[in-house]
């Protein structure tokens, strides 16, 4: 697995821990409804007990009313009792660049603190790791 470091220094999460997550992030995948964009998105989420929350983006023929992967893995953890994560993982089929999260994921996984890891990856397993200190 290839790594691009964004920020930050090494990567707090050791690298079985990072690969099985962006793994499960790519089959999460899998599972997307997006009927409309076709495009497919994946998040794996890990708590602070090292549970692995996962979900997918879910579309609806009104826009606005779609689930982006991110917030559909958060909303599923919170529905299970957990508030707080150690880091996300995001997958999409995009081959030329990484999936980073939206404006509306990114507000909403500030409610849940500012210091957890996102890790990106493109479907050939390459990672972008980001530290995020503020969104």
């Amino acid at each position: 697995m290839d790594q691009v470091k964004l920020s930050g220094g090494v990567m707090p999460l050791p690298q079985e821990t990072v690969e099985k997550l962006i793994q499960q992030s790519q089959e999460a995948k899998k599972q997307a409804y997006c009927p409309y964009s076709k495009f497919r998105v994946g998040a794996a989420l890990l708590t602070k007990d090292d549970s692995v929350i996962t979900g997918c983006n879910v579309e609806n023929a009104c826009y606005n009313l779609g689930v982006c992967a991110e917030r559909n893995a958060i909303a599923k953890a919170v529905s299970e009792g957990h508030r707080s994560f150690k880091a996300i993982a995001i997958a999409s089929d995009m081959t030329d660049t990484f999936i980073s999260p939206c404006g509306g994921c990114r507000q909403f996984m500030r409610e849940f603190g500012l210091h957890w890891d996102v890790y990106m990856s493109k479907p050939d397993g390459s990672t972008c790791f980001d530290i995020p200190t503020e969104y």
